[in-house]
């Protein structure tokens, strides 16, 4: 379900590289405070974390698998306020943040999830993946493999968190946890394409998926004025 907006609705972008995902989710807060508050208009961040397992609002703890290994590796497990259970982020994962407000869009929160997904599977057919998603089951998938998660917050209508592709990712990481609870395994772009991808193309490629998706217009942001010495 494509945003019924017939105008498009103006979405600064910023693309941070890698960072902290406590640091993240501070910007994440601010932003959406100022959405709410209509100081700003929609954001969508794009960047990387380092290597962090992440525990949503329905997640278990018997989700992590093998705790030792991840405090061996020196790998933090951050509980979080986004919907969803336990996953991995990692160099080589890009990870989108849409803070947006969904009554402009004229968007349902299911509608929302759909749109998160149905960009990501737009984005993948440009590389010859056939993406889709699962009944019940949240996430974009190739052959029954989960290559991108999603996990969101709404409050007052206006989005955080959002979701991770897999592009160049580790994998080995994800072995100490269950992946979203389900028990299936993940891939990766590299993995099903035989190649290493281009980062900085695959996040060219994301914006403009959300712009055709959600019907924005995009405005290029400076990371400096988001502050936090990102």
């Amino acid at each position: 379900m494509t945003s019924e907006n017939k105008n498009p609705l103006p979405c600064r972008v910023f693309r941070l590289g890698t960072v902290d995902y406590e640091k993240a989710l501070q910007v994440q807060n601010r932003l959406a405070e100022a959405r709410k508050a209509e100081e700003i208009q929609d954001t969508l961040l794009l960047l990387q974390h380092p290597p962090v397992v992440t525990m949503g609002k329905s997640g278990k703890v018997q989700n992590i698998l093998h705790p030792q290994d991840l405090a061996g590796r020196k790998i933090p497990v951050i509980y979080t306020d986004r919907g969803g259970d336990v996953t991995y982020h990692g160099p080589g994962q890009l990870v989108v943040y849409p803070i947006l407000n969904l009554r402009p869009h004229k968007l349902s929160v299911p509608e929302y999830v759909w749109n998160l997904e149905e960009m990501t599977i737009r984005l993948l057919s440009q590389y010859g993946i056939a993406a889709e998603r699962l009944e019940k089951m949240r996430g974009v998938w190739v052959e029954q493999e989960k290559i991108a998660s999603l996990g969101v917050h709404l409050s007052r209508w206006i989005s955080k968190h959002g979701l991770a592709l897999n592009v160049n990712t580790d994998l080995d990481p994800f072995r100490l946890i269950n992946p979203c609870g389900t028990g299936r395994r993940v891939t990766s772009m590299a993995r099903l394409t035989g190649r290493e991808i281009s980062l900085e193309e695959v996040e060219k490629g994301m914006i403009q998926s959300f712009a055709d998706v959600f019907g924005s217009q995009i405005l290029q942001g400076d990371p400096k004025i988001l502050g936090e010495n990102l």
